[in-house]
């Protein structure tokens, strides 16, 4: 499938934000996943290719099995828009963590791992 037919959302959704606060308040304390959010929700939109973002956060590829790739897969080739994911760099430890779309990102690789990727990055 080439990349064109990867539809995004021009920004992200509004429940992507706390899906995203709860996955950082596993890392970090409150006030420091907190800012996080606060930075994310004002950061623009910017694009990075898949195979980069897969590489900096150093994740494994989930395979076309799982349950929310099937999903979000399904939503590609029905071509329903996909939202942007958002991403933080640790720089305390050299990667970058995906806060919020991990799933998607491994849909979107499935079918294209240049496929660029809309996303906020703090």
């Amino acid at each position: 499938m080439s990349n064109s037919k990867i539809k995004w959302l021009d920004k992200p959704e509004d429940h992507d934000y706390p899906a995203a606060r709860s996955y950082l308040n596993l890392i970090y304390d409150d006030r420091r996943a907190n800012g996080f959010i606060a930075k994310l929700k004002k950061a623009r939109v910017v694009q990075f290719k898949s195979k980069d973002i897969f590489r900096a956060a150093r994740l494994p590829l989930l395979g076309k099995d799982n349950s929310h790739v099937a999903k979000d897969r399904a939503k590609i080739r029905s071509g329903e828009k996909l939202s942007p994911i958002l991403l933080v760099r640790d720089s305390d430890n050299g990667k970058l963590i995906i806060a919020d779309g991990y799933h998607r990102l491994c849909a979107v690789y499935s079918f294209d791992e240049d496929a660029v990727v809309p996303c906020k990055i703090v």
